[in-house]
């Protein structure tokens, strides 16, 4: 268990920012559970979410960075709750799925040659003896119309809802992928480069 709370380049739990910002977050809390939870609330709302970020460099996933700029896709937001999770000693780490949206924006359907999304990323927990799925994805913001905001308590894994607010098929989870203590850069961008259209390889993986 000690592995998942070492601090990495990519995942700096050791970094000031990063254990500032954790105490300041927990400062109130006493137990794990509710650390968890606060940590949670934070990352998924006040790190706005963008699907559109860069994606081929270990930079681009530093957890750091990531709450510097305060927005960031999945995998960056999923590092992040990691990395303060690691800041106040719950083991953490990252785990990954591939998703079909059945309501895809326009803007994503541009850039992806389907449905698909190979890399989804979330935090795992361990708490009080079993690891915990918390995906920190969408803020608020984001699910203010029709997307059901994906809630935390702690306890329980906090996934994708399958369906929206009036419903509709939204969102289905293909397959889980492995766990990782650390970013799989290359694995990402392998997951990744297949599905991309031509033109959106060069500003999302940068070849």
């Amino acid at each position: 268990m000690n592995l998942y709370l070492r601090a990495t380049d990519i995942i700096d739990s050791d970094n000031h920012a990063i254990i500032d910002k954790a105490k300041e977050v927990t400062e109130p809390c006493k137990t794990d559970i509710e650390k968890a939870v606060a940590l949670f609330y934070f990352v998924r709302d006040r790190i706005k979410y963008n699907p559109f970020m860069p994606r081929f460099l270990s930079e681009h996933f530093r957890a750091s960075n990531t709450l510097e700029r305060k927005t960031g896709f999945c995998v960056q937001k999923a590092t992040l709750l990691v990395a303060l999770s690691r800041a106040v000693k719950i083991s953490s780490r990252l785990r990954f799925a591939v998703l079909r949206n059945h309501l895809l924006p326009d803007a994503l359907a541009k850039i992806l040659k389907g449905k698909e999304l190979p890399d989804h990323g979330f935090a795992e927990l361990y708490i009080d003896g079993r690891w915990v799925k918390a995906n920190v994805s969408f803020d608020i913001g984001t699910c203010r119309d029709f997307i059901i905001p994906v809630e935390f308590d702690g306890r329980n894994d906090a996934l994708f809802h399958s369906h929206t607010r009036d419903n509709r098929l939204h969102i289905e989870y293909v397959c889980f992928r492995d766990s990782y203590r650390d970013v799989p850069v290359e694995k990402i961008i392998e997951w990744v480069e297949p599905v991309l259209m031509p033109d959106a390889k060069r500003s999302i993986l940068g070849c």
